[in-house]
């Protein structure tokens, strides 16, 4: 199977796991944070490492997002457009490590499904453009 259909069953997979997460969304019924950052956060590191593996780059065996987000972008620091999203994600994570609530954003569960979204999109719509470009 080719790099680029190995990519679109890994985007596909996480993008199943979103809408199910986004209906919850739009039934208020979201989990409550913590919980939803330990399901978001191994999706956002699959994507990193499928796109960072489709553009042939050698990609960390570490768990960490922004050490990910790192040997992401490497050769492509048009890449960085997501940096900021998956900043946010890490900020909520410690944000709840250090029990500080308060720093958090209001209703930090809807804007952690949609930044994810966003990388989602994101990564998604380069696929699409390497694809044609190929």
């Amino acid at each position: 199977m080719d790099k680029h259909k190995i990519l679109q069953q890994k985007l596909a997979l996480v993008d199943d796991v979103l809408l199910g997460l986004e209906a919850d969304l739009q039934g208020n019924a979201l989990p409550p944070l913590v919980e939803l950052l330990d399901q978001l956060e191994p999706l956002v590191k699959q994507m990193l490492d499928g796109f960072g593996e489709f553009r042939g780059c050698d990609m960390q065996d570490s768990v960490d997002l922004l050490s990910a987000h790192k040997a992401f972008v490497k050769g492509d620091p048009s890449l960085n457009a997501v940096r900021d999203n998956v900043r946010e994600l890490v900020y909520y994570r410690n944000c709840l490590n250090e029990q500080r609530d308060d720093a958090l954003p209001p209703r930090a569960e809807r804007m952690a499904v949609r930044t994810t979204r966003h990388i989602y999109l994101y990564l998604h719509s380069r696929m699409e453009q390497a694809a044609v470009d190929d």
